[in-house]
């Protein structure tokens, strides 16, 4: 089969099982990105020469320890959301954010190309398991589950990868971070967000059709996905470089695996979490 469209068809059947599992129910939602951290665990746990059992079965713990408290019943087919106290949030996203900074540290760190016991697992609970925790926590808000919240996100990646790429490609001169990911540049990362940013106006207010005047908080997440998806990509590409493999897996034909595809996810969810505390407490 010819590459492409063998990249086609499995980028196609991607998205589409995506948005139709953060569409149907919370619970094809919840089993969805289950499965994916429990790839995403196996992947990672490659990369860094991990022995699977431990991480597996710490990941499928603290998934479904969430999972059983955050779907408390189901009453004449609706779902009852058990809202966390702050503090539990809060905990979960210091951690979270703690690990991303040592990310990006390890990420600018060109001498040491090791990574010891503790890091490997520190990564594994920080840049792993919790971001998908976040990920879950994301389309809950005061009027209950809201899908299209999640969508948008994963849209607004799509599209600053999309024209990162197409900018980069017809007018990028500049590289971005070369020794970690060579076909980068600025021109390329600077489009990406501008466009990322045209979108979030047109998803605010066609997509979500939230009032006019809080239109600048789609602003503040597209860029913030354009800047910290790509720091995650960069980041990913630091684990494979290391690893010495081009892809993290090969579940997605012509895409790699998982990981490869929920790079950026992974790292911008805990800062557009950060960002919704920082609207609550100023609310």
């Amino acid at each position: 089969m010819n590459e492409t469209l063998k990249r086609s068809i499995s980028g196609a059947i991607y998205i589409i099982l995506l948005i139709a599992s953060i569409e149907y129910s919370i619970e094809s939602f919840f089993i969805l990105f289950g499965v994916f951290l429990l790839i995403a665990v196996i992947e990672f746990c490659n990369l860094l020469h991990l022995n699977k059992i431990a991480p597996i079965v710490i990941a499928n713990l603290v998934y479904l320890f969430f999972y059983k408290i955050a779907i408390a019943t189901k009453t004449d087919g609706v779902f009852y959301i058990l809202r966390y106290n702050n503090t539990f949030d809060l905990v979960v996203l210091f951690l979270t954010l703690i690990v991303s900074l040592k990310c990006v540290v390890f990420l600018y760190d060109d001498k040491n190309l090791k990574i010891d016991s503790f890091s490997k697992f520190a990564y594994l609970i920080g840049y792993i398991i919790l971001p998908f925790i976040i990920i879950t926590k994301i389309p809950f808000g005061i009027k209950g589950y809201n899908p299209n919240i999640l969508i948008s996100i994963f849209i607004l990646i799509w599209t600053n990868d999309t024209f990162a790429y197409l900018v980069g490609k017809s007018i990028g001169k500049h590289k971005l971070f070369e020794r970690i990911s060579p076909k980068k540049t600025i021109e390329g990362f600077i489009g990406g967000i501008i466009f990322a940013i045209i979108a979030s106006y047109f998803i605010s207010k066609y997509f979500l059709k939230i009032p006019e005047k809080n239109t600048f908080i789609w602003f503040i997440i597209a860029f913030i996905v354009g800047v910290f998806g790509t720091v995650g990509d960069l980041v990913e590409s630091k684990f494979k470089r290391i690893a010495g493999k081009k892809d993290s897996g090969k579940i997605m034909p012509g895409h790699g695996g998982v990981l490869d595809r929920l790079d950026s996810v992974i790292f911008v969810a805990p800062i557009i979490f950060l960002f919704y505390q920082i609207l609550n407490y100023v609310s």
